[in-house]
């Protein structure tokens, strides 16, 4: 098997990345870390989608990770698209979307980084609204999240595989965000999960590329929640 970078690889990585400042490394070393773990749930969800695909079992997919049945479904076992009877018709194109993205970018999974880039599918949206309006296009959303994929690319992750057909699986911090939207658009009164609340449980998790993208470019969750308000109050206060 070819071997992992070593811890000697990454801090070389962090001190040409970072310079010498201990702060600026330190902080280099937490975003390589969460980008690793990004990459990684990637990797196992690839290949536990493949292994799905081929007809195996969840009880031999968990025997073979070493955790038990449960564990292993919750943590990959996601809905599919067509489960989403809650989400409007402008959320469920983001979804399909964000795995168009991940098409394009020649990746087998679907990740945060992935769902943010599906936003812009619906530009009329409030989530690409609040996005553009806060100087964060599409354009620079991607330079973003290839920057950071590009940090932690080894040599052979960059001789990718074309993404298997159908509909590609999403890493657990990507149904993690799904889930948060769910429950941002519960803390909103809301019994519908649109593009608002999707970007809301975008920024959920800090270490997820999502957030790290969003922390970079803006706005902040803070803002962006007010946003959300500010523009459904316009929806339903009455005409003057």
């Amino acid at each position: 098997m070819t071997p992992a970078p070593s811890l000697q690889d990454l801090i070389e990585t962090v001190r040409r990345d970072a310079g010498n400042d201990e702060l600026d490394q330190l902080a280099t070393a937490r975003a390589m870390v969460n980008d690793l773990s990004e990459t990684g749930d990637a990797l196992l969800g690839h290949y536990v989608d493949r292994a799905r695909r081929s007809g195996r079992s969840w009880t031999e997919i968990s025997n073979t990770l070493g955790v038990t049945k449960q564990a292993v479904h919750k943590r990959w076992a996601g809905p599919s698209i067509e489960g989403f009877e809650r989400f409007t018709t402008r959320a469920r194109t983001c979804l399909s979307a964000a795995g168009d993205a991940a098409r394009a970018m020649g990746h087998g999974y679907v990740g945060t980084e992935h769902l943010l880039l599906g936003l812009y599918a619906e530009p009329e949206s409030i989530a690409a609204r609040i996005l553009t309006e806060a100087g964060t296009g599409p354009k620079a959303v991607r330079a973003a999240v290839v920057a950071r994929l590009s940090a932690i690319a080894t040599p052979a992750a960059t001789e990718r595989a074309a993404p298997p057909a159908g509909e590609l699986p999403r890493t657990p911090r990507a149904n993690a965000a799904l889930g948060a939207a769910v429950a941002e658009a519960l803390q909103l009164g809301h019994n519908y999960i649109g593009t608002e609340h999707l970007l809301l449980g975008l920024y959920h998790d800090s270490g997820s590329i999502s957030a790290q993208v969003l922390a970079e470019l803006g706005p902040d969750k803070q803002a962006a929640h007010a946003k959300v308000v500010e523009i459904l109050a316009d929806f339903t206060s009455p005409a003057t």
